[in-house]
């Protein structure tokens, strides 16, 4: 796999499951003061145990400075805020992370199936599927549920994390799909099947 020889981590001088990879742009995060500012409390406290990668999207950088918290971000020790990545770099990132501290829907899934755990910084999923697999815990923004939910990921055995394939992630939904097209009546009629 391509992503797998990737040179990112060792660009950033990372060890494999030494590190910690975390996204953030969602507007209830990022453009509020007071979720902003409770996700850097925890985020301040996590770092404490493990480094953190941030590839900080651009709107991102841009709430960081007009809500007054840069001073704050650039404080974190063990906080690594970097540019936007690829994303076959970004692969490479969370493949060989150890923990996952997300607001994306996307990564909820590509963690499960990669086996990271991963905590979502929001208060709901569009992908319940990753939190039933037992890969994904959602956190919301108060700092005392991330660092509880983030140190409960960090002190299970790396053994239990292991990629887990939810049932229909099979690589053959396309294949569904036509079947299921086929089966619609005059489906074929109208040219939807081949």
């Amino acid at each position: 796999m391509i992503a797998l020889s990737n040179p990112a981590r060792a660009d950033l001088g990372l060890t494999d499951k030494e590190y910690a990879v975390l996204t953030l742009h969602r507007p209830s995060n990022v453009d509020d003061t007071v979720a902003f500012v409770q996700i850097i409390e925890a985020l301040e406290e996590i770092a404490r145990r493990l480094p953190i990668v941030f590839p900080a999207h651009p709107r991102t950088r841009k709430m960081i400075a007009e809500l007054g918290v840069a001073d704050r971000v650039e404080k974190i020790k063990g906080l690594l805020v970097i540019d936007p990545v690829g994303y076959l770099d970004f692969l490479h990132l969370i493949s060989g992370a150890r923990l996952v501290l997300t607001d994306s829907g996307g990564i909820q899934e590509e963690t499960t199936v990669l086996g990271i755990p991963c905590v979502t910084l929001r208060e709901n999923t569009e992908r319940p599927i990753t939190v039933e697999m037992g890969t994904n815990i959602i956190a919301g923004t108060n700092p005392a549920n991330i660092i509880k939910a983030a140190m409960s990921a960090l002190d299970k055995s790396a053994s239990t994390s292991a990629p887990r394939v939810p049932p229909l992630w099979d690589g053959h939904t396309a294949e569904r799909i036509l079947d299921a097209m086929r089966s619609v009546p005059g489906a074929v009629a109208t040219g939807l099947t081949r």
